[in-house]
């Protein structure tokens, strides 16, 4: 049995979210550099330069890359053999996200859905559990922004929509969503499951690393079409126009009810925050 402590996963917590609020990630800086190749409206090219060059000012000044610091979101397998120590994981997580948000500097975002009051201190963080075997803590840790999160859609598809509904669907999203979710963007697919397991498995999808191909070749393919067919819709970089409104589209599927075929989409800016540890 592997013992983690309260205060190991709270201080790891503080260290994604402080590189992270400032380091744009290679495969997200990699893939914004090879857009600039792509890319044919000069506004798109010089959007994307000012993108380019902002990131390259938050990496040297460790400044934020976006003044909204996201909502703080968790992914986290925990392996069989690990115990924690001192506290709840969650209670932990919860920690070191404040702790985190504080010593960054970074804005608090989380309010009462209601009354509007800024809770201080940007808590409770999202987290999503899954349980594997080993003795690893694996988290992966994204700053979810409040402009793509709101262009983010579900739908409750019927089983005969089939795949060119789904497409359909995702460039839907796309074009009804046009500059607000801050493009280009990384687009997360869920299919399956159930109403809210589709949208946790559309978010989940964002973590991989852009340029890797989906190990599924039918969901590949689909990956392929929805790329090309949103990226000739022509809202290009911040909406400015041109070839580059998303960098990449990632698919989930998992298996669902035989009546339904849930399918989540979820829009990320091109501030793609995301980093991992394992413990």
């Amino acid at each position: 049995m592997k013992i983690i402590t309260y205060d190991q996963i709270s201080n790891a917590v503080i260290d994604l979210i402080t590189h992270a609020a400032s380091n744009l990630p290679e495969d997200v800086a990699e893939s914004l550099g090879n857009s600039l190749n792509i890319e044919i409206s000069e506004s798109g090219k010089s959007v994307l330069n000012k993108i380019i060059k902002n990131a390259e000012i938050a990496k040297n000044e460790n400044k934020p890359l976006c003044q909204d610091t996201g909502l703080a979101v968790f992914f986290v397998e925990i392996g069989s053999d690990v115990k924690i120590e001192g506290g709840t994981i969650t209670e932990s997580i919860n920690e070191g996200t404040r702790r985190g948000y504080e010593v960054g500097y970074l804005r608090k975002s989380t309010c009462d859905p209601l009354t509007r009051k800024n809770i201080g201190d940007n808590t409770p963080a999202i987290i999503h559990y899954e349980f594997v075997s080993g003795d690893k803590l694996k988290i992966l840790y994204a700053a979810k922004g409040g402009g793509s999160e709101n262009m983010s859609r579900i739908k409750m598809m019927k089983p005969s929509d089939g795949i060119k509904g789904i497409i359909d669907f995702a460039v839907e999203t796309m074009e009804i969503a046009g500059p607000n979710p801050c493009p280009p963007n990384i687009i997360g697919i869920g299919i399956g499951g159930n109403f809210e397991r589709s949208a946790v498995i559309a978010k989940k999808a964002l973590f991989r690393n852009i340029g890797t191909i989906n190990h599924d070749k039918e969901l590949a393919e689909i990956e392929k079409t929805i790329y090309k067919k949103v990226n000739n819709i022509g809202t290009g970089p911040m909406g400015f126009g041109g070839v580059c409104t998303v960098l990449a589209v990632h698919i989930i599927k998992e298996p669902c009810h035989i009546a339904s075929m849930p399918v989540a989409v979820n829009i990320e800016c091109h501030s793609h925050r995301h980093t991992e540890i394992i413990l």
